[in-house]
């Protein structure tokens, strides 16, 4: 009884040592920024929905309890996909992809609904809404890893089927995107699919092309008037915001306002003229960076935007430390997603860019967004901890 006893004692403390082992081999600083991102950004939703839902005789701090509970499902659908050998993926990115497409496709049937002039979502009851272009994002990074990071023997990078047959499998999401239509997501799928090209080692020809395909297509949506009139006011009411201040410019102009108000410190968290005003619309999600620019001012601001810089700097540390190819090209596109978010979103709230009505990754309230995004930073970490060969 003794021997078995201490052999079980064994045992036991052998396993945790592997489950210590584990935690220690993750990448602690891109943990805690995530976690600091969420935290702030839990602080800035309440700012943001407390006064009007007060105004509206609801729960005043019902945002923020759901986004509590958005942050614990993500917490833990990027604990489980960190603990899942990645590499095992690519048996499984066939089920990931065509899920992601079913999902697209069905929000283009009397199951989806409109929000804010996008027919981009699923209703599930219970006041939660899905939104499966979010979900799409980790479908498409995975898929072209899968294509992009197993060349061909004696080929350096990926051949021309391989390219061929990943931009024609990006572009169905694409294409089913833009039916909804949601400007902002599809942009996005540039930006990976140009970011793992480059990555991939894809001849630059590639990338040429495909930046002058983008220009063309571009004049051709706009001389060919394929966007919707109110699509177009939002995409170029940024290069002139004055000219509409009560319309397409509205939004610009309020976020300009409100940011510039908060000066160098800001006028203190939960005490935003503006954003207690509610004069920014959907300052909760997507102008989220204008409540951080009033109540948090220039510095508050600052260190959100560096917090979301040191989570795309560990993400190409870990992209050039990966074991293998395909790790390397998820990490690549994670981050490629994650920084194209973050500055369009900066960007539109500051003048700069359009509104494409992206939200800011990690700060911004929304479950499918959340969930998407921890499930990518859960896939950056699992490429870390099997950096080594055979881990």
């Amino acid at each position: 009884m003794n021997g078995i006893g201490a052999v079980d004692g064994y045992g036991e403390h052998a396993r945790w040592r592997r489950r210590a082992a584990g935690l220690r081999r993750l990448d602690w600083t891109l943990v805690l920024a995530v976690v600091a991102l969420s935290v702030i950004g839990t602080l800035l939703v309440r700012s943001a929905t407390f006064q009007l839902l007060t105004d509206q005789g609801r729960d005043p701090e019902g945002f923020v309890k759901k986004n509590v509970l958005n942050l614990v499902i993500g917490f833990c659908l990027g604990g489980l996909v960190t603990v899942l050998d990645y590499r095992l993926l690519r048996a499984y990115v066939p089920i990931l992809y065509g899920a992601a497409c079913v999902g697209l496709i069905a929000v283009l049937t009397p199951l989806g609904s409109t929000v804010n002039g996008s027919h981009s979502w699923i209703v599930i009851g219970g006041g939660f809404q899905v939104q499966p272009s979010e979900f799409a994002k980790v479908g498409l990074v995975v898929l072209l890893a899968m294509i992009l990071g197993e060349p061909r023997d004696g080929e350096v990078g990926p051949g021309r089927r391989d390219v061929l047959l990943a931009l024609a499998l990006a572009g169905v999401p694409a294409a089913l995107i833009m039916l909804q239509p949601d400007l902002g997501t599809t942009l996005v799928f540039v930006a990976v699919v140009l970011g793992m090209l480059a990555v991939s080692g894809a001849r630059k020809r590639w990338l040429a092309g495909l930046a002058g395909g983008g220009v063309l297509a571009a004049v051709l949506v706009f001389s060919l008037g394929l966007l919707k009139p109110y699509q177009l006011a939002r995409f170029t009411a940024f290069l002139d915001p004055s000219a509409d201040p009560r319309g397409a410019g509205y939004n610009t102009q309020q976020a300009r306002i409100a940011i510039g108000s908060g000066g160098g410190f800001g006028k203190g968290l939960f005490h935003g003229e503006q954003t207690a005003g509610h004069f920014v619309p959907e300052q909760q999600t997507d102008f989220i960076f204008t409540v951080s620019g009033e109540e948090l001012g220039f510095l508050g601001s600052a260190a959100i935007i560096l917090l979301l810089g040191l989570i795309m700097w560990r993400g190409l540390r870990i992209a050039t430390q990966a074991a293998d190819l395909f790790g390397t090209l998820v990490a690549t596109g994670v981050v490629c997603w994650l920084a194209f978010q973050t500055f369009e979103n900066v960007g539109m709230t500051l003048g700069i860019m359009p509104v494409t009505g992206l939200p800011l990754p990690f700060v911004s309230y929304g479950g499918s967004a959340t969930f998407a995004g921890m499930i990518a930073v859960g896939l950056l970490q699992a490429v870390h901890v099997r950096r080594r060969p055979f881990d």
